[in-house]
Formats: structure tokens, sequence, C-alpha cells
């Protein structure tokens, strides 16, 4: 009964890890979006937030932890985001009758780029972090021998 509660317990706190971080993540994507428009950049918020996450994960003064699994959840169910732009396409039913075939192999085009390139940053970025991780082990085993 008790490990019963436990694994309860631990699935909560999972759970509300997770939906505090992918808040924070989606508070920091709004707060850069803000930015951006008060200063006209032509550069969008949400790049200019990944590249302050990316600046600021680097210099680590954010540990990984913060954003590890809320940004592993949104990795994860990237696919979602797809979803708006359908919506968007079945509203429009005369443009797309007129551009229909163009339209569809843009858009073909552009989320196969999308998650071409994505795919091989997680890739790299997985690849290295499991390199950081071998190395840490490899150091602290030289240490204790």
């Amino acid at each position: 009964m008790l490990s019963l509660l436990n694994t309860h317990n631990t699935y909560l706190k999972c759970k509300t890890t997770l939906i505090i971080q992918v808040s924070g993540l989606c508070l920091f994507a709004w707060l850069c979006q803000l930015a951006a428009h008060s200063v006209h950049s032509i550069i969008p918020g949400s790049v200019i937030g990944l590249g302050v996450l990316l600046v600021l994960l680097s210099c680590k003064w954010v540990p990984e932890k913060i954003v590890n699994q809320g940004s592993a959840w949104l990795i994860g169910d990237l696919l979602l985001f797809f979803i708006p732009p359908v919506v968007a396409m079945t509203k429009y039913k005369l443009i797309l009758e007129s551009y229909g075939a163009e339209l569809i192999i843009c858009m073909l085009l552009a989320s196969t780029s999308v998650l071409l390139g994505t795919a091989f940053i997680v890739d790299k970025l997985f690849k290295f972090e499991r390199q950081q991780r071998l190395n840490n082990i490899t150091s602290q085993r030289l240490r204790a021998v």
C-alpha cells in the first residue's frame, strides 16, 4: 500500500513538474515575443527566445534540469503544432481550389525541411549530451582510481 502511494506521489510530482516547465517555456516564448514586438524586430520572438535560452543553458546560468522534461515533451509532441495550419487550409477552400497543388507542394516541402532540420539538430544535441555524460563518468572513474 505504501509503495502504491509512493508511486502515485512520484507520478503526480512528475506531471506537475512537466506542467510547470512547459508553462515556463511558453511564458518565456511569450515574453520574448513581446520584446521582439516592442523593438520592432524582424526576427520572430520565438527565434530570439531560443537563442537566449541556448545562451543561458550554455553558460549554465539556467540549469538543464529546469527545462529538460518540458522541452522533451514539447519535442516529442511537436507534430501537434502542425494541426493549426491544416485547419486554416480547410477554412480557405477558394484559395485551395486555385492554388491547391502549389500550396500542398510548398507545405510538404516546408514541413519536410522543418522536420529534417529539427531531427538533425535534436540528434546532434542528444549525441553531444551523451558524449558529455560519458566524459563525466569517465573522469569520475579516473578520479576514483
